[in-house]
């Protein structure tokens, strides 16, 4: 072969070379693009993977604890099971173990608010009611999953009879020690205690002098609404979150939310979600009821009653906004 021809050959066979080299990176590269189709779905959205996830979504409902419907419509409406599932009991009442059951075979824990009202704080306290508890106790131990109780919640606030200028911290404080104290010697240890208290105002007290220690607090829990349209997420949680911190950094869960229409539910909710996920807090527990009067619980909280809230709440929930 003439020099001119083998150079001839040498450059056919680095164009041959470099053509298997490009087709070789356009295999991988069809391959890669496969791989992301099959791991996140034709209608996936790739900033979801971005989005940090809400570990627990919580719901109230109206008919709770006598019926687990209510729960299962809100399941369909936003397309996610709530793990948190919680009712509201007044002293005296039992634990409501069929509603647990029914929730517990739904994925669910069971938040149970348990309301002193009725019953001076002192009294528990000192060990008059422990007949109550000690039933109480002994219903949870024997239902052996977990379970969220929250006792005397929104104490820093003033509209209940065992808060803010109605019973003094100290005795709320060891009221809260007792209960906590009786339900572990009667082996109800599968309780998370949730410590809830209000979002901070000119109307609401000091949150540390309410504060029974670390080891009676599993998670502190915030109760708060978007109830205008100048409510935001920095107004109504970080404050009281903030005076928090300066004692506990147990974790954190909205305990208690809902946004108004008359705030801007889709604004609010849209805020709600990107707060949530900014401050790491646990998730939070919806108020799905639609209730008259009062400047806060008084307006439609109700998400199934306005499509376009709750497909906001649905899509944000997703990681789809």
């Amino acid at each position: 072969m003439t020099q001119q021809g083998h150079r001839k050959a040498q450059r056919a066979g680095k164009a041959s070379l470099g053509m298997i080299i490009v087709a070789a990176v356009a295999v991988i590269a069809i391959a890669a693009v496969i791989a992301v189709v099959r791991a996140t779905g034709p209608h996936s959205h790739p900033q979801a993977s971005r989005v940090s996830p809400v570990r627990y979504v919580g719901v109230y409902e109206p008919n709770a604890p006598q019926s687990y419907s209510n729960v299962e419509g809100f399941a369909k409406a936003i397309g996610r099971k709530p793990n948190l599932v919680g009712y509201y009991s007044g002293w005296n009442e039992p634990f409501k173990s069929a509603f647990a059951e029914t929730a517990a075979q739904h994925g669910a824990d069971t938040i149970v608010q348990m309301d002193p009202d009725g019953i001076p704080l002192a009294k528990i306290a000192s060990g008059a009611d422990d007949s109550y508890l000690t039933r109480f106790a002994n219903s949870v131990a024997a239902f052996q999953h977990p379970i969220v109780i929250s006792f005397g919640r929104e104490m820093n606030g003033f509209w209940y009879t065992w808060g803010y200028h109605h019973t003094p911290p100290s005795v709320f404080v060891a009221a809260w020690r007792h209960i906590v104290t009786l339900f572990r010697q009667h082996g109800a240890t599968n309780v998370k205690w949730l410590w809830q208290v209000n979002s901070a105002s000119p109307q609401t007290g000091p949150v540390r002098d309410w504060w029974p220690g670390a080891q009676y607090v599993t998670w502190v829990g915030v109760s708060g609404y978007y109830v205008v349209p100048t409510d935001t997420f920095s107004y109504i949680f970080k404050p009281v979150v903030a005076a928090v911190r300066q004692f506990t950094h147990d974790p954190v869960l909205i305990a208690e939310t809902g946004v108004r229409p008359s705030s801007g539910q889709q604004r609010g909710i849209r805020d709600l979600f990107s707060g949530l996920r900014a401050q790491d807090y646990l998730g939070l527990a919806w108020f799905d009821e639609n209730t008259p009067g009062g400047p806060y619980k008084g307006g439609r909280w109700r998400l199934e009653t306005n499509p376009v809230a709750l497909r906001t709440f649905r899509d944000l929930l997703a990681g789809r906004n």
